[in-house]
């Protein structure tokens, strides 16, 4: 699987980068972890998450270039959910989901709008490994495991195109900058969002952020290290059409609307960068008997 998303990442590097592309040059990198232990110490649902950014263009003032392809963005993806009870799983519950996402991303401005879009390869099934990822780090913390017959039972080996777009425009208010935005998603989960960050803050101000799929939290990746705190509050509704995730043909009905609802802090120093979030998100599927709470977490450190 490895193998196969570097030779997937150097396909999408020579179809798309044009003949100037040795003018290139890395702006930056950015990555956000998620567990639901870090929000309410719970293992369950949208159980861990990880996604990272690494971006390229022909350099940056601080704000996005007028051009579609000009500023790129390889974005790379994993994925947990389980039931809340993988040990034993109650009836209806949700099945185990290990997803693996490669994708390529441009983002640009057009009259004052900013706009991001592009497309992920979403792997799933066991072919990605993270079941068996799952059951060595839960027995390297000496907690059980997933039983054999709930990883035996996961969404099944699939390749699923995902398109992604987000609009959005920022507004300073005061102090803090508010950021109402809309996103579409087709392919592994099919839907329509919309909603609003608002950040008190010089920190993240001038740089690109990139929203998290699972969270909506958004990590920075060109950063220009002005030292402070950024308080960040937001949330987002979505409309859901479907979700490969939660299969129909297997009798999982996902709920038609979705809520989440985030806070966070981001940090800096001189040398070092922080930040840490809690998100609530709201039920996913019919048998879902309530929402939960996810923690993220980022550390740029420098020793």
């Amino acid at each position: 699987m490895i193998r196969f998303m570097i030779v997937a990442l150097a396909a999408l590097l020579v179809f798309v980068l044009p003949v100037s592309a040795q003018n290139r040059e890395m702006l930056g990198h950015g990555r956000l972890v998620n567990n639901d232990l870090l929000g309410d110490f719970k293992d369950r649902w949208q159980s861990g998450s990880v996604a990272s950014s690494r971006v390229i263009g022909f350099g940056w003032n601080g704000n996005l270039p007028s051009r579609p392809f000009d500023l790129l963005e390889f974005r790379l993806g994993g994925q947990v959910v389980t039931p809340e009870d993988f040990r034993n799983p109650s009836d209806g519950d949700r099945p185990f989901v290990g997803a693996l996402s490669l994708g390529l991303h441009t983002h640009f401005e057009r009259g004052g709008t900013e706009i991001s879009m592009g497309g992920d390869l979403v792997v799933t099934g066991p072919q990605t490994g993270l079941g068996d990822l799952h059951t060595a780090i839960h027995d390297v913390l000496r907690q059980k495991p997933a039983r054999p017959s709930v990883l035996d039972d996961q969404i099944e080996d699939g390749f699923h195109p995902t398109f992604v777009g987000e609009a959005g425009r920022q507004f300073t208010l005061g102090r803090g900058v508010l950021r109402p935005f809309s996103e579409l998603r087709w392919g592994a989960e099919t839907l329509g969002r919309v909603g609003a960050d608002f950040t008190i803050g010089q920190v993240g101000q001038g740089e690109l952020l990139i929203r998290d799929p699972v969270t909506g939290q958004r990590y920075r990746t060109i950063y220009e290290f002005q030292s402070g705190l950024s308080y960040v509050v937001g949330g987002d509704f979505a409309w859901v059409e479907n979700s490969v995730f939660l299969p129909e043909d297997r009798g999982y009905e996902v709920e038609k609307t979705r809520t989440r609802l985030r806070a966070g802090m981001h940090w800096q120093g001189e040398r070092n960068a922080t930040f840490f979030g809690v998100t609530y998100l709201s039920e996913e599927f019919d048998d879902q008997d309530e929402g939960q709470l996810v923690g993220s977490v980022r550390l740029k450190l420098k020793f």
